[in-house]
């Protein structure tokens, strides 16, 4: 079969359709060897809460850029001047974006307290890393009570690859085995052609049915259509979370989901 070319799409040009109005933090980066992809903040709410969280924490959900290993994006803060520290208001503001969930695939019930929309990238070295470290855990914490979305925004500018790997999921949800081949691709860094065919092999598809799928390139006008949003809401880092309409940038550790969620089900945030 041959080799899937990708929609390659500049994201640093890019500007968010709602303007700034508070400092910008940098957030986890993408992969700090492969060229920075940072994330613009765009009028998410300005704290969580005023008590409660440590500052460290605090600041990670807060502004869309807190990085709990320390760690920055040098060219990025070249680009925007220094990084400062965001004002404590004496009422906190909380934004809730409306992202749709229509038609990507999801795990846990429909009527689930708890939704949290993911964005991300197969190739994307952080991502992996979310759903190594924090995924399972998240979910055992709260059984029941979260709906998981996967949606696409394959960053093909640094991860040649990504794009292919999210129409090999797509096109095992044919078969009935999305969330099976999602987790062959995060598991294993390993991707491209043959890769797709041998997890295909693995997962007893019909690999006629799905190599057809590949080569038509069935799904590239819906996964272009998941990233195209998210760059319009001011997306500029994978992995992206949503918690119910609240943002959570970067790998985050559980006890960073776990705070937001625990004051969504207790109902303290607006």
């Amino acid at each position: 079969m041959p080799n899937m070319p990708t929609r390659t799409k500049s994201y640093k040009e890019e500007e968010p359709a709602i303007e700034q109005d508070f400092p910008e933090y940098e957030e986890e980066p993408v992969a700090q060897q492969e060229g920075t992809f940072t994330f613009k903040v765009t009028h998410f709410y300005a704290i969580i809460t005023v008590f409660a969280f440590a500052a460290g924490v605090l600041l990670g959900y807060v502004a869309w850029g807190f990085n709990p290993a320390g760690q920055s994006s040098t060219s990025a803060a070249q680009n925007r001047g220094p990084v400062v520290e965001a004002p404590v208001n004496d009422s906190p503001q909380f934004v809730r974006y409306d992202v749709p969930i229509d038609g990507a695939y999801s795990l846990g019930p429909q009527d689930a307290p708890i939704t949290i929309v993911e964005f991300s990238d197969y190739q994307c070295p952080y991502c992996r890393r979310w759903h190594d470290e924090v995924y399972q855990p998240l979910l055992a914490a709260y059984p029941g009570k979260i709906r998981l979305v996967y949606r696409h925004l394959p960053l093909t500018s640094i991860h040649p690859d990504a794009f292919s790997a999210a129409e090999a999921a797509m096109c095992a949800g044919e078969q009935n085995a999305y969330w099976q081949y999602h987790e062959k691709l995060f598991g294993n860094t390993a991707l491209g052609t043959g890769v797709y065919m041998q997890y295909a092999q693995e997962l007893k598809l019909n690999v006629q049915s799905f190599e057809t799928c590949m080569t038509e390139r069935k799904y590239e006008e819906a996964i272009q259509s998941d990233s195209d949003f998210a760059v319009n809401l001011g997306v500029r880092s994978t992995p992206t979370f949503f918690i119910n309409g609240l943002a959570i940038v970067g790998a985050q550790p559980l006890n960073v989901f776990k705070e937001v969620i625990d004051k969504e089900l207790a109902g303290e945030i607006p």
